[in-house]
């Protein structure tokens, strides 16, 4: 019986260790790497996942939008996230705003479970913290106001 119980045991492991990622689609829509019919990316890394495909910004901050990003950052985000460029749990925000776009920012910010599913770039930052950031279920206009406080951390004046 014993016998028979580790035999059903190591069958059962085999199957399920087989086929791997044999359902998988021949392209991802996804995937940096696939394309569509006509060549072009099928998925633009440099716009992120979400609905934001343009973010407005002027010469210069707009302090009341940077103050209620601050308190933003004080409650969601300080926790995880330092100002300068020293890792904590998450990313030290100091240049953020000139290593990634406002559209990929406020997606990543507004959308973040699907970026770190799709996006090479959230992919690759989550490689590095080795922790998900969880989603803080910001409002658009928070998520505004706390990338008008990243322009100001980064020194837009």
């Amino acid at each position: 019986m014993k016998k028979l119980a580790i035999v059903l045991c190591i069958v059962a492991f085999i199957s399920a260790c087989g086929g791997a990622g044999s359902d998988k689609k021949a392209t991802d829509p996804y995937d940096s790497k696939s394309t569509t019919a006509n060549g072009n990316p099928s998925y633009d890394p440099n716009r992120g996942e979400g609905k934001f495909t343009k973010v407005d910004v002027g010469a210069t901050v707009d302090a009341t939008l940077a103050a209620n990003g601050e308190k933003v950052y004080g409650v969601k985000c300080s926790s995880c996230h330092k100002l300068t460029e020293e890792k904590l749990v998450g990313p030290g925000w100091k240049g953020v705003t000139s290593r990634h776009s406002g559209v990929w920012i406020m997606n990543f910010i507004t959308n973040t479970d699907e970026m770190l599913n799709k996006d090479p770039k959230a992919q690759a930052q989550l490689e590095i913290c080795l922790v998900r950031m969880p989603n803080q279920n910001l409002s658009d206009d928070d998520a505004r106001a706390l990338y008008e406080f990243q322009r100001k951390n980064d020194g837009v004046k």
